[in-house]
């Protein structure tokens, strides 16, 4: 598996700085387990802020102040698989690990809610940092044009889908702001099982859509 769609540079940045909500950081980090491009971009974005940090001049902590920032460090950026690891057959059933805390295991224990006619979702709980959940979506399926309030990421898992962006396929991360509006059309074959990180709302274009926005809280 090979992505040929990343997080933009400046989410990478955010990453290796710890100042990506949760919900953002995890699907970055599930990315980075796939794609070496990736990690050897975010060990360059490690360097250069290794060297500004340098460049600072030294200020005293408060009490405390180094305990929470490790904790939070810890809670908005998993730790990447290294550069040098060798990839492994993966079983097909198995979540990306950076998934697992909030999803489960496997796809075969996933309990979906069903929204709309073929689309089906699960909510995780305890995320502090924006909205992450798993989508999916049956094959063939044409998603209602819609922009976004302020930033959505989304990770292909399984399936595909295309939209005005391109062909998202398995290990893809599609990385949206305020100004893109889209409507993605699954693939056919298979349900589109994607995991998203949002910070707000959709903004749909249609009225019908609209109207039953309120209704599945999407």
């Amino acid at each position: 598996m090979r992505p040929l769609h990343h997080p933009d540079e400046a989410t990478l940045v955010s990453y290796s700085a710890g100042a990506l909500p949760t919900a953002f950081a995890v699907l970055v980090s599930a990315h980075l387990g796939i794609c070496r491009h990736c990690r050897e971009q975010l060990l360059d974005a490690d360097r250069t802020g290794g060297m500004l940090m340098q460049q600072r001049e030294p200020a005293p902590l408060s009490a405390g102040a180094r305990d929470r920032m490790l904790a939070r460090l810890g809670e908005t950026r998993p730790d990447p698989p290294p550069l040098h690891r060798v990839p492994v057959v993966a079983d097909p059933d198995c979540l990306p690990a950076p998934l697992q805390p909030y999803f489960g295991a496997t796809y075969g224990d996933l309990r979906w809610r069903m929204i709309a006619p073929g689309v089906h979702r699960i909510l995780a709980d305890g995320v502090t940092g924006g909205t992450l959940m798993l989508l999916r979506i049956a094959p063939g399926r044409r998603v209602p044009m819609h922009g976004h309030a302020a930033n959505e990421l989304t990770l292909v898992l399984q399936g595909a889908y295309d939209d005005a962006l391109g062909h998202f396929a398995p290990g893809d991360v599609a990385d949206l702001d305020d100004e893109i509006e889209h409507q993605p059309v699954t693939a056919p074959g298979v349900p589109c099982i994607c995991a998203a990180a949002t910070d707000a709302p959709l903004r749909f274009s249609g009225r019908f859509a609209r109207l039953l926005q309120p209704l599945i809280r999407f």
